[in-house]
C-alpha cells in the first residue's frame, strides 16, 4: 500500500480512484468471460478440423500404394498458391479468420496421366486445406490466450489490490479526519471555557 496524505484532497482522490476502478472492473470481467468462451469455441473448432483431417487421412491411405508410384507426382498441386483470410475483432482483439486457399491449376495431360490423378489431388488438397485452417485457428488461440492472461491480470489487480486498497485508504483518512475534527472541537470548547473563565474573573475584579 502506497503512502497517502491524510487530507480532504487525498480523500477525494481516493474516492475518484475507487469510482474509476469500480466502473472499469465489470467491463474487464465481461471481456475475460468473452475471451474464455471464444477460446473454448476455437478449441472445439480445432477438434472438429482434426477429426475431419483424420477422416481425410483414412481416405488417403486407400491411395497409399498408387501415390507411391514415382512415375507421376501430385506434389506440384499440393503447395498452397494463396491463402485468404480476414481480420476479425473479438473482445477488442484482432485475430485471423480463415476464408479460402487456392492451389495451382491442374495443367497435366489428361490422356497420358493416370486415371486416379484428379481424385487423388482433390483429396490431398482437401487435407492441406484442413491443415491450414488448423494453423490459423492455433494462431487465434495464441492471440486470445495472451489477451486473456493480460485481462485476467488486470481483473485481479483491480479486484484484489486497487479497489480494496482505495477502500482501506478512504477508511483510514476518514478516521483521521474525524479524529482531527473531534480534537478541534474539543480544543475549541476548552478555549471557549477558558475565555469565559477569564471574562468572569475580570468582572469579579
Amino acid at each position: 500500500m502506497g503512502k497517502i496524505k491524510y487530507t480532504k484532497g487525498e480523500l477525494k482522490k481516493q474516492r475518484d480512484n475507487l469510482s474509476l476502478f469500480s466502473h472499469y472492473l465489470p467491463t474487464l470481467q465481461l471481456k475475460k468471460q468473452q475471451l474464455q468462451l471464444k477460446i473454448l469455441e476455437v478449441r472445439r473448432a480445432i477438434n472438429e478440423k482434426k477429426t475431419a483431417y483424420e477422416t481425410a487421412l483414412k481416405e488417403i491411405m486407400k491411395w497409399a500404394g498408387i501415390l507411391a508410384d514415382q512415375r507421376f507426382s501430385v506434389a506440384p498441386w499440393l503447395a498452397p498458391k494463396k491463402v485468404f483470410y480476414a481480420i476479425d475483432n473479438i473482445a477488442g482483439v484482432d485475430v485471423w479468420v480463415f476464408k479460402d486457399v487456392t492451389f495451382e491449376e491442374k495443367t497435366y495431360d489428361y490422356y497420358s496421366s493416370p486415371f486416379w490423378v484428379d481424385k487423388a489431388i482433390d483429396i490431398l488438397q482437401k487435407q492441406m486445406r484442413i491443415l491450414i485452417e488448423i494453423e490459423i485457428l492455433d494462431k487465434q488461440i495464441a492471440v486470445l490466450a495472451q489477451e486473456l492472461r493480460v485481462t485476467t491480470q488486470r481483473v485481479n489487480l483491480f479486484e484484489k489490490v486497487k479497489i480494496p486498497e482505495c477502500a482501506e485508504n478512504i477508511r483510514r483518512i476518514k478516521i483521521y479526519l474525524g479524529d482531527q475534527m473531534s480534537n478541534a472541537v474539543g480544543i475549541s470548547k476548552v478555549a471557549k471555557r477558558k475565555t469565559l473563565q477569564r471574562e468572569e474573573a475580570q468582572i469579579l475584579v
